[in-house]
């Protein structure tokens, strides 16, 4: 697994539990960080931490908001639906090209559903593809109002 996709991966984990449970993201950050340590898996750089905690930090504050985009220019796929490990893909994918100006439209999209794959059903690379390419084709407005919300 690329560096920056694990990176993405321990932010998804600890957006799920966050998602499923309401436990502290900074705690459950820190117990997924000592996991991987003890697992022996290959240990993050600091850029990469930081790259991870960059995600959550800007997802968590922003969830109604990314949440009512994806439900607004996805409306084939009802949110409520959604299973929830999606529905943080869909979070992750969608800030990054939205809000953080850090990764480009469709690096986000493939490492989504890279993700999907990992994480997912059978049908959840195929189902994230196609929800991120109905957003795409609102890139612009949906970074405008994701903006105002995070500002």
């Amino acid at each position: 697994m690329k560096s920056r996709t694990r990176a993405r991966s321990l932010a998804l984990q600890v957006l799920y539990e966050v998602d499923m449970t309401g436990h502290l993201p900074g705690t459950v950050f820190e117990q997924r960080l000592q996991e991987m340590h003890l697992e022996g898996e290959s240990e993050l750089t600091s850029e990469l931490v930081e790259f991870a905690r960059q995600i959550i930090s800007g997802i968590i504050p922003l969830v109604g908001e990314l949440d009512d985009v994806i439900a607004n220019y996805a409306p084939e796929w009802p949110f409520d639906q959604i299973a929830a490990i999606d529905r943080n893909i869909l979070r992750i994918a969608t800030w990054e090209f939205a809000v953080s100006d850090l990764t480009p439209l469709k690096v986000a999209i493939n490492e989504a559903v890279e993700l999907a794959k990992l994480f997912g059903s059978d049908t959840t690379p195929r189902f994230i593809n196609g929800v991120l390419g109905s957003l795409a084709d609102h890139e612009l407005e949906i970074s405008e109002k994701l903006k105002k919300g995070s500002g």
